[in-house]
């Protein structure tokens, strides 16, 4: 069996939701570590604004899925283009499933 062609629109979705998977847990260990800065920094009075930090920390957590998914689509999409492209000219993936 030869892999001759992706479906280039279900490879950008499904490359778009696993990125942006990867975003939402990115987002969330950026916004653990800038809330513990923030409670250190408020602790040693370095920072007249804690609540910055902790903003910017929560606010990764929708940034980051919304960008790494975005990205990850883009990318799926012309990953699967090139693929199609490139099998044409030299073939397919060749797979052996039971």
């Amino acid at each position: 069996m030869v892999l001759k062609r992706v479906g280039v629109m279900s490879c950008a979705k499904i490359s778009g939701a696993m990125y942006a998977l990867i975003g939402l847990i990115a987002g969330a260990i950026f916004a653990l570590f800038s809330l513990v800065g923030a409670g250190f920094a408020a602790a040693a009075a370095e920072s007249s604004s804690p609540l910055l930090g902790m903003l910017f920390g929560v606010g990764a957590i929708i940034i980051l899925p919304l960008f790494y998914g975005a990205i990850g689509f883009v990318g799926g999409l012309i990953s699967a283009a090139l693929y199609n492209w490139l099998a044409g000219i030299v073939g397919g993936i060749e797979l052996e499933l039971q």
